[in-house]
C-alpha cells in the first residue's frame, strides 16, 4: 500500500460535548460530523494536560509534562526533545504547519520545515501564570470578531494553499512523495466573542449549563481558590448565556473552515489515500459547575475529541470506547506513515487495536496540572475510574460508569478504599510532586532573565501572525 498523506488538524479548547457527531443536538457540525462518520470517533480520549503549551508540547514529544519539564503557558520546550515533525521527517516527509503550535522560544518550528502562519503572540516568555481575565471574556461576550477567528481564516487559506499546491505537483509528476500538513486553530477559545451571522444562529436557542451551580467541590480548597481568584461568582446569568451562544458559534465557525480543507483534498484527489486526525488540546468549562475555560481534570476540560478517518484502512462510522491519551494519537500517526518511535513516547498506536489485531489495551490515561500558586495536580483514569491527586489535599475520586456527571466524590468511601489506593499509587509513580514544585521555582528564575532579556534587546519574533488590537471587537 502507497504511504498516506496526513492532514492533522488540531484545535484548542474544544470540548467534545460541543461537537454533533458526539451527542450535542443544538450545535452545527456538518463537516466534522461527516468526518466522523467516515472514520472513527472515541468517546474517552483524554489530553495530557488542561492547559494550551504543556498540552501541546507533550502532543509534539509523546512525553507527559513533568518529562519535558513544562508546566504552564511560560515554559520552554527543549529543542533536543524530538518530536513528532522530526520522526515524519526522519521517514521521508516533510511535514508542515500552519498555524498554532504555542511553543515558545528561539524555536519556532521543533521539527517542521515550514510553518507558513505561526501563533498571534509572542515567542517569548512572562515569569509566570499571572492572574488571568476569564471573567471579563465571560461578561464581555456576544457578537462581534475576535482576532482568533481572523488568525484561522488565515491558517485556513494558507493550508489549502498548500494543499491545492501539492496537487499541482502530483498531476503534473513532479513528484509522488505523500505530504504531512499539521493545521493549528486557536478556535473555539474564548474570547467568548462570535460572528453575528453565527452567534444569531444560538442565543435564542442556547440552553444554560447542566449543572450551573458548584456540585460537591465546593469546600475543596483548590475550587475555592480558582472560582475567587476568578471572580466567577460575579458572572450572571445572562453573561453565561450570551458566552454560551458565541462559544457554539466559534465551533459552528471552526467546522465551516475544517470544511473548507476537506473540500480542497477532494478537489485535489487526495481523500482517498489520506489520514485525517482531528482532536484539540483541551476541553472547555463553558459554566458547567460554575467553571469557565479549562484547568480542571472534569470531564468538560480534560476530555478532548478525538476522530480518525483513514479511507479504506480503517472502518468507517465506529464510535470506540476505550480510554486513550491523546498522545496516543501521536504515535497512532507515526505508525501509520511508517516513521521511528519517539523515544521515550509515552504514546501507543492505536492501529493494531482499530484493525482487530490486538487481544488487549490497558484502558489508562493520565493528565498534569501544576502552577506556581502550590498547586501540583494529577488525574489518572482507568476504566471507569478517575482519581484526581491534589498534593497536600484531599483528592477526589469519580466512578464514571455510575456516574458521568462527576456529582459524588467516592474519595474516603470505605467502599472504595482499595481502587483510591491503587490509584493514587499509580497517579504517583514516577511523578513526584515536590520535586515539579522545585523544578518550576528553578524554571521561574530562568524565565525571568530570558523576559528581562526579550525587553531589552527587542529580540525578532519567529513566525509571529500581525495580530492588531482592531481584530478583536463586540458590535
Amino acid at each position: 500500500m502507497d504511504r498516506p498523506n496526513l492532514l492533522y488538524i488540531h484545535s484548542d479548547q474544544h470540548s467534545p460535548k460541543v461537537l454533533g457527531c458526539y451527542g450535542d443536538p443544538l450545535v452545527q457540525t456538518p463537516h466534522l460530523d461527516a468526518l466522523a462518520a467516515r472514520g472513527i470517533i472515541f468517546n474517552n480520549a483524554y489530553c495530557p494536560s488542561p492547559v494550551c503549551t504543556p498540552s501541546r508540547m507533550s502532543m509534539l514529544t509523546g512525553r507527559y509534562p513533568y518529562e519535558n519539564e513544562v508546566w504552564t503557558n511560560h515554559h520552554i520546550l527543549d529543542s533536543g526533545r524530538p518530536t513528532i515533525a522530526h520522526a515524519m521527517g526522519a521517514a521521508g516527509y516533510r511535514p508542515v504547519l500552519t498555524g498554532r503550535m504555542h511553543a515558545l522560544g528561539t524555536d519556532q518550528l521543533h521539527g517542521y520545515v515550514d510553518r507558513p502562519i505561526g501563533d498571534h503572540s509572542s515567542n517569548y516568555p512572562g515569569t509566570g501564570d499571572a492572574p488571568s481575565n476569564l471573567i471579563q471574556s465571560v461578561q464581555k461576550s456576544g457578537a462581534g470578531q475576535s482576532s482568533y477567528e481572523v488568525h484561522d481564516e488565515d491558517v485556513t487559506a494558507a493550508a489549502i494553499d498548500f494543499i491545492n499546491r501539492e496537487g499541482i505537483k502530483k498531476r503534473s509528476g513532479q513528484t509522488d512523495t505523500p505530504f504531512c500538513l499539521h493545521v493549528g486553530y486557536i478556535l473555539p477559545h474564548s474570547p467568548y466573542i462570535a460572528r453575528k451571522a453565527d452567534y444569531d444562529q444560538y442565543i435564542d436557542v442556547i440552553t444554560p449549563p447542566k449543572h450551573p451551580k458548584p456540585t460537591g467541590d465546593e469546600s475543596h480548597p483548590f475550587f475555592q481558590w480558582w472560582r475567587e481568584r476568578n471572580r466567577f461568582g460575579e458572572i450572571e446569568d445572562t453573561d453565561t448565556t450570551r458566552a454560551r451562544a458565541a462559544y457554539w458559534a466559534l465551533v459552528t465557525a471552526m467546522d465551516r473552515l475544517i470544511g473548507q480543507l476537506l473540500e480542497a483534498l477532494e478537489r485535489n484527489g487526495f481523500t482517498k489515500n489520506t489520514m485525517i486526525v482531528y482532536s484539540s488540546d483541551h476541553g472547555e468549562q463553558v459554566g458547567e459547575k460554575a467553571l469557565w475555560m479549562k484547568r480542571t481534570f472534569y470531564e468538560e476540560s480534560v476530555r478532548v475529541p478525538a476522530i480518525i478517518s483513514w479511507p479504506d484502512v480503517l472502518p468507517k462510522g465506529q464510535v470506540n470506547n476505550r480510554v486513550i491519551s491523546a498522545l496516543d494519537l501521536n504515535a497512532t500517526m507515526l505508525d501509520a506513515l511508517n516513521a521511528p518511535e519517539l523515544p521515550y513516547s509515552r504514546g501507543r498506536s492505536l492501529l493494531p487495536l482499530l484493525r482487530g489485531e490486538a487481544d488487549t489495551w490497558e484502558d489508562i490515561a493520565f493528565s498534569e496540572y501544576c502552577i506556581y500558586e502550590g498547586h501540583y495536580q494529577r488525574m489518572i483514569r482507568q476504566d471507569e475510574w478517575k482519581l484526581i491527586y491534589y498534593h497536600g489535599y484531599d483528592p477526589q475520586l469519580f466512578n464514571l460508569s455510575e456516574d458521568p456527571e462527576e456529582l459524588h466524590n467516592r474519595a474516603g468511601d470505605e467502599d472504595c478504599r482499595a481502587i483510591q489506593e491503587e490509584l493514587t499509587a499509580k497517579v504517583l509513580d514516577g511523578w513526584d510532586p515536590e520535586w515539579v514544585a522545585q523544578k518550576m521555582l528553578e524554571k521561574r528564575r530562568d524565565l525571568e532573565i530570558i523576559r528581562e532579556w526579550a525587553s531589552a534587546t527587542n529580540a525578532p519574533e519567529q513566525c509571529q501572525w500581525p495580530q492588531t488590537p482592531g481584530m478583536t471587537y463586540l458590535e
